[in-house]
């Protein structure tokens, strides 16, 4: 396996910075690829190590093409997330005013999150979207567009100057990215981890997705994500990508994934993995009955009865 890892470029995106806070990068080559879907095909294909994508950003929510990407195809597993506070800066050629901008580009994800600040300061201009936000700046260095939303780390490489710095409509906005490579054994549990599947029913019935949620509400598990992604089998046709507190190693996990894989026409586990927040899952005590050792005992308070010691 190639001692590489793929990731959302071109060089100079959020994605980049994200990636380069990873200690093992010193000794890894870090590989820019066009979009998500080419950079996950990589590590499918055995031609990186591993795919660092964003996937989850606190304005918009989740990242759905990463989503899409994880929930179809040969499967993949998530070992490690990131978190990085952004803002944005507007990058433009030199000489260039706010007068003078009529077009603006940047990644889809990141219009949301400027979508105010565009409509104060240039609610003429059109906007016009990108593969990546410095993918925006180097069509902004070609002359394509006046004007990208993009890292303020990000001119000096397409010889840009930012006109504006410091730009976001939501304070302390952030983006979740996740480190992707072929499924092997998770990592040990830390005590502050999540586990992340994909989930799709057997049938659409009423109640079917509180059947679901059920197994996690009745172990006292929190979840932190919870979105529907439709599986292109028609209208009304979803599957649920869930993020959960815990690690799969945790018996109140693993009987919740247990619960899910018996009522569940297909569960595709994304892996367990340490939080990068790294809060534990259980901030106050837990629910009655649902450690680990009232799991175990339990489980044992069973095993007796069915050998008549009760």
């Amino acid at each position: 396996m190639p001692a590489s890892y793929a990731y959302l470029g071109p060089e100079g995106t959020f994605t980049e910075v994200a990636l380069r806070t990873l200690p093992e990068t010193a000794t890894r080559e870090l590989i820019p690829y066009v979009s998500v879907q080419s950079a996950l095909d990589a590590v499918r294909a055995g031609e990186a190590e591993a795919a660092f994508v964003p996937i989850e950003n606190s304005v918009e929510g989740g990242i759905t093409t990463t989503l899409d990407e994880l929930v179809a195809g040969a499967p993949l597993m998530i070992y490690r997330e990131v978190l990085l506070s952004i803002t944005f800066a507007l990058l433009v050629r030199p000489g260039t005013g706010l007068a003078d901008i009529k077009t603006v580009s940047a990644h889809p994800a990141a219009q949301p999150q400027v979508r105010n600040w565009l409509k104060r300061h240039l609610p003429d201009a059109h906007w016009e979207s990108a593969a990546s936000n410095a993918d925006a700046a180097r069509l902004v260095q070609e002359g394509q567009y006046d004007a990208a939303f993009a890292g303020e780390f990000a001119a000096a490489r397409y010889g840009l100057e930012a006109l504006e710095t410091g730009i976001h409509d939501a304070e302390n906005a952030q983006t979740r990215f996740v480190l992707v490579g072929r499924p092997a054994r998770p990592a040990a549990a830390t005590g502050a981890d999540k586990t992340s599947v994909v989930l799709w029913q057997r049938d659409d019935h009423p109640g079917g997705l509180r059947d679901l949620l059920g197994e996690f509400a009745t172990r006292g598990i929190n979840l932190m994500l919870l979105q529907s992604r439709p599986t292109g089998a028609g209208i009304g046709n979803y599957c649920f990508c869930i993020d959960a507190e815990g690690h799969i190693t945790d018996r109140r996990v693993a009987e919740a994934l247990t619960g899910l894989k018996r009522i569940c026409r297909e569960v595709r586990f994304l892996g367990s993995y340490p939080r990068a927040d790294k809060v534990p899952a259980e901030l106050g005590a837990p629910l009655a009955g649902t450690s680990d050792e009232e799991f175990m005992a339990a489980s044992d308070w069973v095993a007796r009865c069915q050998d008549g010691r009760f």
